[in-house]
């Protein structure tokens, strides 16, 4: 006899019973087995509906690769400045350093780690509050706020001032031990603190320990540049040429020959003319005020995130999560789903790229480059339903977010809603379409839940909740997650 509470010899059969029984569910096994269930679960239907074409859609530069490093928070908000850049300047491409900010953000996220280990020295070791601060001291994940942050005190560099290395490009050896020296560092903060040392007497420890700190990220980075040079080519002949064009095809039509080989003209040499844009000995933060025409505090984090529990019209902070002690924690406005679909319409259609945080596990064809529910039928392939609305993914810890990418595009209907989404990733151009992926609309409302809109595209009711003071949460109550 049992309780049962046991799994069943005899239930057990018969679930094998009615396994085999069913047809269906022996061919699902075969092309499970065989080819992996996302494979198994793809409908070409579902992939057909999503054509790769939108009726709004922004020049991006080469695709980015974050390589084995969670850096995917950098990477799309670097994007989204890149695109700003170029076409201000009138770039083909261009590429910021996204080595530089990581060398700061570990920098800064071990000196934040270690203050709120002086902010929590009476908390038991196994209170929730210390294990989470002391769950990933350094890890590379983030947030776009701290992006801001450290643009804010860093400035920025192009990425010919600071290449990626074999440590930025795979991280994880690199924030082990820096995360073990980190927690070390607190071990004896927090002894020293039982034995009677004073917060200034820790804090001077501190700022010692910061010491060892550089050194672990010097020698797996490379120390960052202070100043350096720029050089970059304008492709300002695009409308010289269109206007020989338009004077060659006038000609033409007058009856009159092209000047195009007349004695006289330039003769061709192969020198790249292209006009030059120098700067010698400049300073990051000469470069981010000189050549981004955007002031990354000018956009602000929404977030829909349908809970009872998490009102929408209510601003929100959480604790514990800044990276640079001084810039605050992360703050978010939760607002109903119409009011943030609505301003990444509006940002988008007026010409700027949107960072966004979503769970992009979830029904996601990495290869193939699709997020869409219908397109990953894994209702069909396991003969059940997966019925969890956004706020029941989010309370049960089920769909947080764990990726950062930009929109650049989005497909509007005849009724001027939008239908699908072009997404820039930064896993390199072998996944996706060259890099690229294409999100369904009912995808983007399921498992979008932060998008980074400027002020100017916010409703007034919005825009007024920017000076409510927030609700403060702590860092494991529901909202949202670090992007990696």
């Amino acid at each position: 006899m049992t309780d049962g509470k046991a799994l069943d010899p005899r239930r057990l059969a018969q679930y094998s019973n009615d396994f085999n029984a069913d047809r269906v569910n022996l061919v699902a096994a075969n092309a499970a087995v065989a080819s992996g269930v996302l494979t198994a679960a793809t409908d070409y239907k579902g992939a057909r509906s999503l054509p790769r074409d939108f009726s709004i859609e922004l020049k991006q530069g080469s695709i980015t690769n974050q390589r084995r490093s969670g850096r995917c928070w950098m990477f799309a908000a670097l994007n989204t400045l890149r695109y700003e850049v170029m076409h201000q300047w009138n770039l083909d491409d261009f590429e910021f350093s996204e080595t530089y900010l990581f060398f700061w953000d570990a920098m800064e996220k071990s000196n934040t780690y270690l203050e709120n280990v002086l902010a929590t020295l009476d908390e038991p070791t196994d209170s929730r509050i210390f294990q989470e601060i002391n769950y990933g001291p350094a890890d590379d994940g983030g947030w776009w706020q701290m992006f801001a942050a450290l643009v804010n005190k860093y400035g920025l560099v192009p990425k010919s001032a600071y290449p990626e290395s074999a440590n930025s490009k795979d991280s994880d050896a690199f924030k082990q031990y820096l995360n073990s020296k980190l927690r070390e560092f607190a071990a004896d903060l927090r002894a020293r603190h039982t034995a009677g040392a004073s917060l200034d007497e820790l804090r001077a420890i501190k700022n010692d320990d910061m010491s060892t700190v550089y050194r672990i990220c010097a020698i797996s980075l490379g120390e960052p540049p202070e100043r350096f040079d720029f050089l970059a080519r304008a492709n300002d002949d695009k409308n010289d040429k269109s206007d020989k064009s338009d004077k060659r095809d006038a000609d033409a039509a007058n009856g009159a020959k092209s000047d195009s080989g007349d004695k006289g003209a330039e003769p061709k040499t192969g020198k790249d003319e292209r006009r030059q844009i120098r700067e010698y000995n400049i300073t990051p933060m000469e470069f981010y005020r000189k050549y981004v025409p955007v002031d990354v505090n000018d956009l602000v984090t929404l977030c829909n995130v349908p809970m009872a529990s998490r009102p929408y019209g209510k601003r929100y902070r959480i604790r514990f999560t800044a990276n640079v002690a001084e810039a605050g924690d992360m703050e978010f406005v939760n607002v109903p789903l119409n009011v943030f679909k609505k301003a990444a319409v509006d940002q988008i259609s007026a010409g700027h790229p949107i960072w966004f945080a979503c769970d992009c596990t979830q029904f996601s064809l990495r290869g193939a480059g699709y997020f869409d529910c219908g397109t990953v039928r894994v209702d069909q392939l396991f003969g059940t339903e997966f019925t969890f609305d956004k706020g029941q993914g989010l309370e049960y810890g089920d769909s947080p977010s764990n990726h950062a990418m930009t929109l650049t595009g989005v497909n509007l209907g005849e009724d001027g809603k939008p239908n699908r989404w072009k997404v820039e990733n930064s896993w390199g151009k072998d996944n996706g379409e060259d890099g690229y992926y294409v999100a369904s609309d009912a995808w983007f409302d399921r498992y979008v839940t932060e998008i980074i809109i400027r002020k100017e595209y916010l409703d007034e009711a919005t825009r007024s909740l920017l000076a409510t003071e927030p609700i403060e949460l702590e860092p494991w109550e529901p909202l949202t997650k670090r992007s990696r």
